[in-house]
Parts: C-alpha cells; sequence; structure tokens
C-alpha cells in the first residue's frame, strides 16, 4: 500500500533522513521507534509533503505521489494525524470532523463516514456539539483520529498519539489503533511508548540518526536486548 525509496529529507541545507526505504503492506500496523530526535516524525512530515525537502520516491497503492502538493497526497489516500492534534478549539467537535471531509470523494461520502466514525469512537457522538478545545487530552486524540478517518483514508499517518495522555486514554487509544486494523485499515504509527506499539505493530523500524538500522516484526524487535539497550533506552 506504501513504499518508499531512497527517501532523503531536509531543512534548508541540513540533512534529516539518509536513503530511508520503507514498506506498509495493506492492513497492517507498521511502527517508527527510535531516540528523540532520530528522525521519525520528519519521515511522517516527508510522506505528508509538509515542512521538508525531500529526494527519493513515495508511492501509495502502486502509484507515485513523490511530487504532489500535501492536499493532493490527502485526495489520493494519505492522511497524517499531527502530534499535538491541531484541532480547531473554537469548532464543535461535529465541525471539526466535517472539515475532515473536505475532498471531493471525502464529501459525497460524509454522512455515512461519520456515522462509521460516531460507531467507532461513540464519545465523538456524545460530544458533537461541544466546542473542540473543552475535550479532554484524549477525547481531543479521539477527535483528531476521526477527523482523520473522515478523509478516507488508505494509509493513516500516526504522529506521537500518545504524548501527553493520561495512562487510561493511551490504554483507548490502542484499542481504538487495532479496531481500525480490523477494519482493514492500513497504519504507520510513530511512538515513544515502545513496549505497546512493538507489541501490536505487524512490523517495526528502529530510526537512529535519520538512518534505519534495524527492521522486522514487532514482537521480535521487542525481544532484541541489543537494540533495547543500544536504540531504545529499555
Amino acid at each position: 500500500m506504501l513504499r518508499v525509496e531512497k527517501l532523503n529529507a531536509f531543512y534548508g541545507p541540513v540533512q534529516i533522513l539518509h536513503n530511508i526505504d520503507v514498506t506498509v503492506d495493506a492492513g497492517q500496523i507498521v511502527a517508527l521507534v527510535g531516540a528523540n530526535a532520530a528522525g521519525k516524525s520528519t519521515l511522517l512530515f516527508s510522506l505528508a509533503g509538509v515542512r521538508t525537502r525531500c529526494t527519493g520516491r513515495i508511492e501509495l497503492g502502486g502509484e507515485e505521489i513523490s511530487g504532489l502538493p500535501a492536499n493532493e497526497r490527502v485526495s489520493k489516500g494519505l492522511v497524517l494525524v499531527p502530534e499535538r492534534r491541531r484541532l480547531f478549539p473554537f469548532m464543535s467537535v461535529l465541525e471539526n470532523l466535517e472539515i475532515g471531509a473536505y475532498s471531493p470523494v471525502a464529501r459525497r461520502a460524509r454522512n455515512e463516514t461519520i456515522e462509521r466514525v460516531y460507531a467507532l469512537l461513540p464519545v465523538l457522538a456524545e460530544r458533537r456539539d461541544q466546542l473542540a478545545g473543552s475535550l479532554s487530552g484524549g477525547e481531543q486524540q479521539m477527535l483528531a483520529i476521526g477527523r482523520a478517518l473522515m478523509a478516507k483514508p488508505r494509509v493513516l499517518l500516526l504522529d506521537e498519539p500518545t504524548e501527553g495522555l493520561a495512562p487510561r486514554y493511551v490504554s483507548r487509544l490502542y484499542s481504538v489503533v487495532q479496531d481500525l486494523r480490523k477494519e482493514k485499515h492500513t497504519i504507520l504509527i510513530v511512538e515513544q511508548s515502545v513496549h505497546l506499539v512493538l507489541r501490536i505493530a505487524d512490523r517495526g523500524y528502529v530510526v537512529e540518526h535519520g538512518h534505519i538500522i534495524m527492521e522486522g516484526p514487532g514482537e521480535k524487535l521487542l525481544g532484541d536486548e541489543q537494540l533495547k539497550v543500544a536504540y531504545l533506552g529499555l
């Protein structure tokens, strides 16, 4: 579903990512893990087409999207849930969800999709008329995911979804991510909660100083003692 080949990313003259190769098969959860400032979020920004200058090849469903602007990548089905959620705080939950369905394809299916989002995330149905800024952190994260689902993603990019959440919402969020996999969603996730994410990931990539230094099944990576000490600080 998503293939990244020889991706290099730059902030100005500084190179952040070096010859990154990543593959995400349809229906998989794939995790990007590593130390802070390793380049994980930069990789998601590069895939989404924001903030960085890139070289290399990005394919979505076999179609190259490397040269497309961010809005066209969303229309193609590559959708980012950004770190810290980036909601519209003075708009209602429903209005935030509706904004997610701005592409022509998503707009046509908006009513059907919103009912699916409410079924998956019932707290959003309960809070539909409430201002987004008045929600708890965990509820805001659910809203950010719901807004992304309104765009009818083929691949969902999740950037640090548990950051700053209370433990009960971390558990709930991982339950939601697993529910999304059951519905055949394809997910690429950057996460600091290494134990949690590698337990549910079909595959993981370890990023260090802008390089992929290890990859494999999530449980296998989690059990690698050298990896835990050298790269994950566990």
